[in-house]
């Protein structure tokens, strides 16, 4: 079965860390692109972050940049969301997706998603 799963969301106070893996199943993640995405009620979903399948390249949206860091160990067929310094704001499901292309440019065109962890940011 194909599949990605989330982990590694929860409940944590503003000024926290958190951090986010994707582990793929039923495909080698190598060679794609993976996009972080997370979606508040309410709100359009939003592209976090994306990771080149080598994981040479990374783009960060302007509401995260400096805080938060994509990596991936493409041996553990795994990505990472590394989230400091949490605002109340970045409540919101977070979802990965693997894109059809190796680059990080056009992660958001996918082909799998993850059902998606909760990442709630409150004291």
């Amino acid at each position: 079965q194909l599949q990605l799963v989330e982990s590694g969301g929860g409940l944590v106070q503003p000024g926290g860390s958190l951090r986010l893996s994707c582990a793929a199943s039923g495909f080698a993640l190598d060679h794609s692109a993976v996009g972080w995405f997370r979606q508040a009620p309410g709100k359009d979903r939003e592209r976090i972050s994306c990771i080149s399948s080598s994981g040479s390249a990374a783009t960060y949206a302007d509401s995260v940049k400096g805080r938060f860091t994509i990596s991936r160990n493409n041996a553990r067929n795994t990505v990472y969301l590394q989230m400091n310094s949490l605002k109340p704001e970045a409540s919101a499901v977070y979802y990965c997706a693997a894109a059809y292309s190796a680059y990080s440019a056009l992660c958001t065109v996918t082909k799998y998603w993850g059902q998606g962890t909760q990442v709630t940011v409150s004291s």
